[in-house]
């Protein structure tokens, strides 16, 4: 047992730290006196003596994190910080049931924003702002925040971002120090966050659904403080400024910290995921919108383009929120936004999916499949940009997807197999699995995961935890093979 509690030690930090971080929500309770005041005590007071205790029994044999170390605190974090999440929802809201506030921590902490509330309107402020902030927080990675932190208590945190960063890309660093990537990744995050309530409150926002839906687009969420998500507003400033910053935050976060750092837009024009991101965003809007033309599904084109150009980034940014119920549109247009999140958001991004980068390398691997087809002996290398991508780094996303695929039809199996009906299993395992939030049928944007059955729930929090790591960090640990010494 001893050799994991170098593990648990780090893990009682992150709790620890976590539990600093409902100061925040209850700081605007006090403030507001919104009546939670009591619930955030409690939770803030469980969870940093958790914490407190996981990391005093361990103490004594704390050393540097190894790569098996660093594959289970990400995974272990990630289970066990919803437990924590959920207590302020718990203590606040007494005819919630625990499964229920498992998965909207979980949903929140993996920015899926699939919910099991209603009646938002009427919760208090730091109650909708806690379900926000923990998007805020998990958005750019717990993980990669506590990197930042943990050289300062003794423990290395390079094999632990490792396994956090969602990019194909892991071994490159921005800064010498990983610690110094971590911060320079967060301020970069604050700013955006910060420019994007701004942006809201000037858009005609309230100060406080400003900062709740900043907190939600940052992290390329989908929670929101209205029953009705954005539509309840029905703000076309607000709309797009959101379809602003979650383009935004749909591009690779270090990309936006060269450009900062450099005060220089050419580290925009050198990523090579960004042609493909707006080409594809903007072929999709176009084609969608004279789609649905066709049908008269809106009254103009200017409220079909509206309509489409925000749900087509939000979508497929995986943020999530809606100003109106796609599910009415023919089932093509549905289908095609709920796909277009399975990879337009950029490596190194908050936003969830196989990310445009693999999306890319898959691509050109097909293509030289082709060539190779026709020129056995041709000699023609992947690149990304003017950069070959090495052997590994291909057989890894070819891997990478491999598994994305079977976990769709796997869960979709396991969801239809306990009673749910196809489309609602099929949506919901995809908006899950790419952290999107809304889906189809039963789960779509005019709705909720409520109706949803306890058993379905447990699988589809496993699905965005899933998501959320990327696969293949989270199944590691579930090998055989990681628990033999």
């Amino acid at each position: 047992m001893r050799a994991y509690h170098p593990t648990l030690n780090a893990l009682g930090l992150i709790i620890m730290i976590f539990g600093l971080l409902m100061g925040c929500p209850l700081t605007v309770s006090v403030v507001l006196d919104d009546g939670a005041t009591l619930a955030y005590d409690q939770a803030i007071f469980v969870t940093f003596i958790a914490g407190l205790l996981l990391w005093a029994a361990t103490r004594a044999n704390r050393r540097d994190l190894r790569v098996h170390d660093g594959f289970l605190l990400v995974a272990s974090t990630w289970v066990v910080l919803p437990l924590f999440g959920a207590l302020p929802l718990l203590a606040y809201i007494p005819e919630l049931r625990f499964t229920d506030a498992y998965f909207e921590a979980v949903s929140g902490l993996t920015a899926t924003g699939a919910t099991v509330l209603s009646g938002l309107d009427d919760l208090p402020v730091s109650i909708n702002l806690w379900r926000t902030f923990m998007h805020w927080i998990g958005g750019m990675g717990v993980i990669v925040l506590v990197v930042a932190i943990l050289p300062l208590l003794g423990i290395g945190g390079r094999q632990l971002y490792k396994a956090e960063v969602p990019t194909p890309m892991k071994d490159s660093s921005l800064t010498p120090r990983i610690a110094e990537t971590a911060k320079g990744l967060w301020v970069t995050y604050v700013l955006l966050t910060i420019a994007c309530g701004l942006s809201l409150w000037w858009a005609g926002l309230e100060g406080w659904d400003a900062v709740i839906h900043a907190f939600t687009i940052a992290g390329l969420g989908g929670f929101s403080n209205k029953d009705a998500s954005l539509g309840h507003f029905a703000n076309l400033n607000v709309e797009i400024v959101t379809i602003v910053f979650a383009l935004l935050a749909g591009l690779n976060y270090a990309t936006h910290y060269l450009a900062l750092v450099r005060r220089s837009y050419r580290p925009y024009l050198r990523d090579p995921e960004i042609p493909f991101y707006f080409a594809v965003l903007a072929v999709s809007t176009l084609l969608l919108t004279g789609y649905l033309m066709q049908f008269e599904a809106h009254a103009d084109l200017g409220t079909t383009l509206r309509y489409v150009a925000f749900h087509v980034v939000s979508i497929s940014t995986s943020l999530g929120l809606s100003t109106h119920d796609y599910t009415l549109w023919p089932m093509f247009a549905q289908i095609w936004i709920l796909f277009l999140g399975s990879f337009i958001a950029c490596s190194g991004s908050t936003g969830g999916g196989i990310k445009m980068m693999r999306a890319m390398i898959l691509y050109k691997q097909v293509f030289r499949e082709i060539v190779r087809s026709l020129h056995p002996h041709a000699v023609r290398p992947v690149r990304l940009g003017r950069k070959p991508v090495p052997e590994t780094i291909l057989h890894a996303v070819l891997g990478f997807s491999f598994m994305y695929m079977v976990s769709i039809v796997s869960l979709t199996l396991i969801l239809s197999a306990s009673g749910l009906e196809l489309v609602t299993a099929f949506s919901a395992v995809v908006a899950c699995l790419n952290n999107t939030g809304p889906g189809l049928g039963l789960v779509g944007p005019a709705s909720n995961y409520q109706g949803l059955e306890d058993i379905h729930k447990w699988v589809l929090s496993f699905t965005m935890i899933l998501g959320r790591l990327e696969i293949f960090t989270f199944l590691v640990v579930l090998t055989p093979t990681f628990w033999r010494r």
